[in-house]
């Protein structure tokens, strides 16, 4: 028989240690029709939805960029949208970090003050929870005060003048509530309960033995968390932290229950009650939130790539070893 030819059976050919090699294998493509009708319905869809917002009249396009560029408008954006995002999710972070030590802590004191925090912010919804803290001022119909606690109770006993280090009457404690700091307050003490779960989860993600390790290498507790448990827990941290701030960017919209004026859906709600003009001065309210937000979704991006690193990937420039590929000596193939 000629070399090349192939053996009878099917066999195109024998290898170096003579075992057979199988014959040609025609295989065919696996065919996806349904794929090209959903591409063509949702092309079809898109379309219709570029033709109604380009010839419906009531997309007043150029009122749309009128209202958005209103310098209350931006106002309202900047402060009562932007700065209140950023200082609720300052508390919420930090409060949630601290609930989330204490929830996991030894003391079972602590462990039921955060779990009770946890519990009434959680259950409490948030457009109810900022109608409450508008009101607040209601409780202190002499004012707020900060000082040593009971010292009436002294005054009265021994005569003792009272120990106040700083007092508020109570329409400055309206003013203050009522206001973009009751919105902060309201906002960031919800959040926190919220993030103290999402670190708890985080932090236990973490293996047990990176605790000792850490110990072992002479690290307090508090450092170790710090140094070790923190940077490693920030990979499962980091994706529902960033999606908690997307959420906090659009629940500012809830401060009219407050109500706060310099917010954006507040001033284009009187905007909207001035012109009549509801489609226009809403699609500038969605212009707004679109564009923030898609911000915030790529610098999360950024975020999450930086504190996965090393997780879930292989370095660069190496792959997996192939199954059947010998590793050297001693290795199987």
């Amino acid at each position: 028989m000629s070399v090349g030819q192939d053996r009878p059976g099917g066999a195109a050919g024998a290898g170096g240690d003579g075992r057979e090699r199988p014959g040609r294998i025609d295989a065919a493509e696996v065919r996806h029709p349904w794929r090209w009708v959903a591409v063509a319905v949702i092309a079809v869809l898109a379309l219709m939805l570029a033709h109604l917002l380009v010839t419906n009249e009531n997309f007043d396009w150029a009122f749309t960029l009128e209202a958005m560029n209103q310098n209350i408008v931006i106002r309202g954006f900047l402060v009562g949208t932007l700065l209140t995002t950023v200082c609720a999710m300052v508390i919420g972070v930090v409060g949630g970090v601290l609930l989330a030590v204490l929830r996991l802590s030894d003391n079972p004191v602590l462990r039921a003050v955060s779990w009770v925090y946890t519990w009434f912010f959680r259950a409490v919804p948030r457009y109810v929870l900022l109608t409450f803290v508008g009101g607040l001022g209601a409780l202190f119909a002499t004012g707020f005060s900060l000082g040593v606690p009971f010292d009436f109770l002294l005054t009265q006993w021994f005569g003792t003048p009272e120990l106040r280090l700083l007092t508020v009457d109570q329409q400055r404690v309206y003013a203050l509530l009522g206001g973009v700091l009751g919105g902060i307050l309201g906002l960031g003490l919800s959040e926190a309960a919220y993030m103290a779960e999402i670190a708890r989860a985080g932090l236990l993600s973490v293996d047990r033995g990176q605790h000792e390790a850490a110990e072992s290498l002479g690290m307090t507790k508090r450092l170790a968390m710090r140094r070790v448990v923190l940077p490693q827990a920030m990979r499962v941290i980091v994706p529902p932290t960033g999606n908690e701030v997307i959420a906090m960017l659009k629940d500012t919209s809830l401060l009219v229950a407050i109500p706060v004026n310099a917010e954006l859906f507040f001033r284009l709600g009187q905007i909207k009650n001035q012109t009549y003009e509801v489609v226009a001065t809403n699609m500038a309210a969605i212009l707004y939130y679109l564009l923030a937000t898609s911000v915030l979704m790529v610098g999360q991006y950024f975020l999450e790539r930086r504190f996965g690193r090393g997780f879930g990937a292989s370095a660069k420039g190496t792959g997996p070893v192939a199954a059947g590929v010998s590793l050297g000596a001693g290795g199987s193939k």
